[in-house]
């Protein structure tokens, strides 16, 4: 259990540590000549089932409330400590609204210094705190009243943590690796060590992490949770990283050290935000604010999306545009000061990391915003794909979902997944239907054709949808048998087109130059110099024949039988063996062709679908889709 101190610039909070743990937080000389804390200060008490409760000393002065926020994020339980001699000042009403912006609701309130204060005071100043929490949650907190100078009331409360400590979640963590970094060193024969909170997930000793949003790759050599050695952390640990391969200048106070591979770097964020009723102005859309999210602080720019501007201890829908990006995912909290760092106006839950850039104020995506804000994971994933496809990697990027998370997510909303996409079964069904009334429209208008494209298709039917989702749902209606695929063209089963009778002379002789040489037939000019039809006549004919379906244009007036194109598609499946990547050589080399020839062949499969370009190498997508019936000869 992670615990916070918060309160007032020297009302006792580092004297109240020091008397729980026997430990001294204030590390740095500046602090110990001063006599207040600059940074935070850490101290640990073992607990009694075994583990140790991790404190976290924050500074009181109000210049310093950028390093309270770095060290607030993430602690379970608040003290939150006011002076028998002052009562509740300044940053204690500061510090208690950033509390409850971060959602911290366990706690309790110490009153410190007992011992400068006569009785009448002690119990006047017990009274203002009663008076001063009268109606709030915090009412609720229990108060203790304390001395660190002679030790009265430090065991009652040590023994009231270890308690709370016994009643703390040890459900096991979710997601995957994240912890904020608020401090980084060097240690002479060990090398870079941070330290921070575990927001999510597990790392064990020899794991690779990432530092976000630099990018940068590290391994962790060993871990201190808890200030002791162990083999693994976990989220609600206060942890410290030995990690290989950095400087301590590469690892900031404000990145996050995370699990290697979780895209959640982002410059954008749709959340929701309270704007605390302390604050005296309307927030409108424009105003510029720190975001302190995690131990970062970073400027960004406001969009109110649901009203025209959020008013004192209002609630709000807001997009927010950072002035550097950060590695953040649903469900982190964040506070937001003004322009000037002067004063804590507000503070949230990022609900989508990867917000649209068009239409954020859209009816539709007010509801999707809404419904992550308000419900649970199952019922959000279930009304925003009612709204719209959802990326996987998108989702378990934003949500940090683990290999785990994705299905047990899916079924339970009974989702279909496709190509990397989710689709509520209402929309996919429907989505088929309207790929086939496509395909019908297009029999009606163009009827001497014998289908269309399937990026033609794409782009009237779902031109925003990845193409391996849109490839998935024509592969299963092809399977089906309600679409079927005529070279490069997809079509009805029951729809045929038909050449005339002198047009079926002409192909008739024709198509032995194709047979002869399936790999590599003539072109257009060729074969209208050799039959004698004239190069013009020749492309009107195959153009007409392609849209029979025995012949597939591949590259420009270069026209293959459509069967050979499908014994092709076999090949580079067979030449792009278990790894699925066809590459021209071999390709060239098991068909017998040019270079040039073999490239325009694997380019054409990149057009329709069958395989996706990467730089040099030709991914396929799937199945040979080319195997299917052939429309019957013309």
């Amino acid at each position: 259990m992670i615990i916070g101190t918060a309160g007032h610039i020297d009302h006792g909070k580092t004297a109240l540590i020091r008397g729980l743990t026997g430990r001294e937080t204030d590390r740095l000389p500046e602090e110990r000549k001063r006599g207040i804390s600059i940074e935070l200060g850490y101290a640990f008490l073992p607990a009694r089932d075994g583990r140790m409760l991790a404190f976290v000393d924050v500074p009181g002065h109000e210049r310093f409330v950028h390093t309270m926020l770095a060290g607030a994020t993430g602690i379970d339980l608040a003290l939150l400590v006011i002076a028998a001699d002052d009562g509740v000042m300044p940053q204690t009403e500061e510090h208690l609204d950033i509390l409850r912006l971060l959602g911290v609701r366990r706690g309790l309130i110490v009153l410190t210094k007992i011992d400068a204060v006569d009785q009448q005071r002690r119990i006047a100043a017990a009274g203002e705190i009663r008076s001063f929490f009268a109606g709030a949650v915090e009412a609720a907190w229990p108060v203790f009243e304390v001395s660190a100078l002679t030790g009265e009331g430090v065991d009652a409360l040590r023994d009231y943590l270890q308690e709370e400590a016994l009643r703390s979640d040890t459900t096991a963590p979710r997601g995957r690796f994240r912890l904020a970094v608020d401090r980084a060193f060097t240690l002479a024969g060990i090398g870079t060590v941070i330290t921070g909170t575990v927001h999510a997930g597990v790392i064990r000793e020899g794991d690779e992490v990432e530092v976000a949003p630099a990018g940068l790759r590290a391994r962790v050599r060993s871990i201190h949770a808890q200030d002791r050695a162990v083999q693994e952390s976990r989220a609600g640990d206060r942890c410290a990283l030995n990690l290989v391969g950095l400087a301590k200048d590469d690892v900031p106070r404000g990145t996050w050290v995370q699990a290697a591979g979780l895209a959640n770097v982002t410059s954008r964020l749709d959340a929701s935000l309270r704007l605390s009723p302390r604050e005296a102005r309307t927030l409108q859309s424009g105003s510029t604010v720190h975001l302190h999210h995690g131990s970062n602080d970073t400027l960004a720019r406001v969009a109110v999306l649901d009203q025209s501007g959020v008013g004192p201890g209002t609630d709000a829908l807001i997009g927010l545009t950072l002035m550097a990006p950060v590695a953040a995912c649903k469900g982190d909290r964040f506070v937001i000061r003004d322009s000037s760092a002067c004063r804590t106006i507000g503070g949230g839950t990022v609900l989508d990391i990867d917000p649209p850039t068009r239409y954020r104020r859209a009816p539709a995506r007010l509801v999707i915003l809404a419904h992550l804000r308000d419900d649970a994971d199952t019922d959000a994933l279930a009304a925003w794909m009612a709204v719209e496809p959802i990326s996987m990697p998108r989702l378990a990027a934003a949500w940090n979902l683990d290999d785990d998370d994705i299905p047990r997510l899916c079924a339970a909303v009974s989702a279909r997944v496709a190509g990397g996409t989710a689709f509520a079964r209402l929309r996919w069904n429907g989505l088929r239907d309207t790929v086939l009334e496509a395909v019908g429209a297009c029999h009606q208008r163009e009827p001497e054709m014998p289908g269309l494209e399937q990026k033609r298709l794409q782009r009237i039917v779902a031109p925003r949808l990845p193409t391996d989702a849109f490839a998935a749902l024509v592969e299963e209606l092809l399977t089906e048998g309600v679409l079927a695929r005529r070279g490069a063209l997809l079509a009805l089963p029951s729809h045929r087109a038909e050449l005339g009778r002198d047009e079926k002379i002409q192909w008739e002789r024709i198509k032995p130059l194709l047979l002869d040489n399936r790999f590599q037939p003539p072109r257009v000019r060729d074969i209208g110099r050799d039959t004698g039809l004239g190069e013009g006549a020749v492309r009107a004919l195959l153009r007409k024949v392609s849209r029979v379906g025995e012949v597939t244009l591949v590259a420009q007036d270069h026209y293959f039988l459509t069967d050979a194109v499908a014994e092709l598609a076999d090949i580079a499946v067979d030449v792009a063996g278990d790894a699925g990547i066809a590459r021209a050589a071999a390709f060239r080399d098991r068909i017998g062709s040019g270079r040039k020839l073999a490239i325009q062949i694997l380019e054409f499969f990149d057009r329709v679908g069958f395989t996706r370009r990467i730089n040099d190498d030709h991914l396929l997508r799937g199945g040979n889709l080319w195997r299917q019936p052939a429309q019957g000869s013309a």
